[in-house]
């Protein structure tokens, strides 16, 4: 059943679609990274480029509706995009208790 599933919305999008839908997620993530000040904002860009490439993996993965290789990345790079926003939210935290600001230009100071 979950095969007959997948071919039908396989049919109904192509896969193309998901692709350009993936191209677009992740060149908003870069122009966020590049063009924001902010350092949350640049999590932010990570996090979409991220899931663009979690799209990309389960698009490419419907050419293939018996395999499960796509989905199991899918889930490791989820797995990995969490641990990334939970050890960067705390190096934000700590970088604005330290330097009160969240603009990364603005701590240039290494103490050892």
């Amino acid at each position: 059943m979950p095969q007959l599933l997948n071919q039908k919305i396989v049919k109904m999008f192509p896969i193309e679609h998901f692709l350009l839908l993936g191209a677009l997620l992740f060149s908003a993530g870069l122009v966020v990274v590049i063009v924001k000040r902010n350092m949350i904002m640049v999590l932010l860009g990570i996090e979409l480029m991220l899931n663009a490439s979690i799209l990309n993996l389960v698009a490419f993965n419907q050419l293939h509706p018996g395999s499960v290789n796509g989905h199991m990345f899918a889930l490791f790079v989820i797995i990995v995009a969490v641990c990334e926003a939970a050890v960067g939210l705390a190096i934000v935290i700590q970088v604005y208790r330290y330097y009160q600001t969240s603009v990364p230009d603005e701590a240039n100071e290494l103490n050892g």
